[in-house]
């Protein structure tokens, strides 16, 4: 079973979220903000990270250059969570080193297309 993190700070849409996902049959792990989004990448090395770009704190284009530049935790796919739909903003997501993004609100089949695309062709175990 693929182990998905979802690094979101707002309720409604951490929900959201866990209960497609949970639905789909994947896993799920939870943070509300960044720093405790790269302490559960970097402890459970999930088979993928969906990072909301605007969070308390650090926000998440900060968090996903950590996470690429770590040699422990660069080959984890992340897709962006955002709200910024404007012209630029996709080259920007891309460039701090996401692989993909997911415009919010959202849509639930474009959701989980865009998961089972970046998970495709993984194997999982059993066993974190």
């Amino acid at each position: 079973m693929a182990r998905v993190l979802v690094v979101e700070d707002n309720p409604a849409n951490m929900k959201l979220a866990v209960l497609l996902l949970e639905k789909a049959g994947y896993a799920v792990l939870q943070a509300k903000e960044a720093e405790t989004g790269l302490a559960l990448a970097r402890a459970e090395h999930p088979d993928l990270i969906l990072m909301d770009i605007q969070l308390p704190g650090m926000d998440g284009l900060t968090a996903t250059r950590l996470l690429k530049n770590d040699a422990a935790t660069a080959a984890i796919k992340i897709i962006a969570l955002t709200a910024f739909a404007m012209k630029g903003d996709e080259e920007n997501i891309r460039a701090a080193g996401c692989d993909g993004y997911i415009a919010k609100p959202i849509r639930y089949k474009k959701f989980l297309a865009e998961v089972e695309t970046h998970l495709a062709g993984k194997s999982f175990s059993e066993n974190p």
